[in-house]
C-alpha cells in the first residue's frame, strides 16, 4: 500500500490555508450579530486578524527562501493569537455565545497545529541547506 502525496502548487492547496479560510468565513458570519456600535472597533479588528492569518500563509508560500516562509508563518501565528484574544473579549462582554466561541476556538487549534507543521517542515529545509 503506497501513500499518495498531493502536489502543492498554490497557497490554496495548503491545508493550513484551507482551515484558516474556514475561520475567516466563520468570523464574518458571527460578527454580523455584534452591535453596530462595535463595527469599527472589535469587529474590524477581528476581521483584520482573521484575514491576516490567511494572508500571511499565502505570502509565506509565495516567498523564495524558507527563512522568509517561516517568518510569515510565524506572523500568521501571531494573528491567530490576536484573534483568539479578541474572541475571549467578545465572549466575556456578551457579544459571543459559548458555543460559537468554542467552535471557532477549536478551529483555531487546528490551524495552530497546521501552522506549527509548516514552520517545523520549513525550518528543516533551512537546517539542511545551511
Amino acid at each position: 500500500m503506497s501513500i499518495q502525496t498531493r502536489k502543492i502548487k498554490e497557497f490554496t492547496d495548503l491545508l493550513a490555508w484551507q482551515e484558516s479560510h474556514k475561520v475567516v468565513l466563520t468570523i464574518y458570519k458571527i460578527i454580523g450579530d455584534f452591535p453596530r456600535s462595535e463595527m469599527y472597533s472589535i469587529v474590524d479588528q477581528m476581521r483584520r486578524s482573521a484575514t491576516s492569518i490567511t494572508s500571511n500563509i499565502a505570502e509565506g508560500f509565495g516567498r523564495r527562501t524558507y527563512r522568509e516562509k517561516v517568518q510569515f508563518y510565524y506572523m500568521a501565528q501571531g494573528s491567530l493569537t490576536e484573534l483568539r484574544n479578541q474572541l475571549i473579549i467578545s465572549r466575556d462582554v456578551g457579544y459571543l455565545r459559548s458555543q460559537p466561541y468554542l467552535s471557532v476556538n477549536q478551529q483555531l487549534n487546528i490551524v495552530h497545529q497546521l501552522l506549527q507543521g509548516l514552520i517545523t517542515k520549513s525550518k528543516s529545509f533551512i537546517n539542511h541547506t545551511s
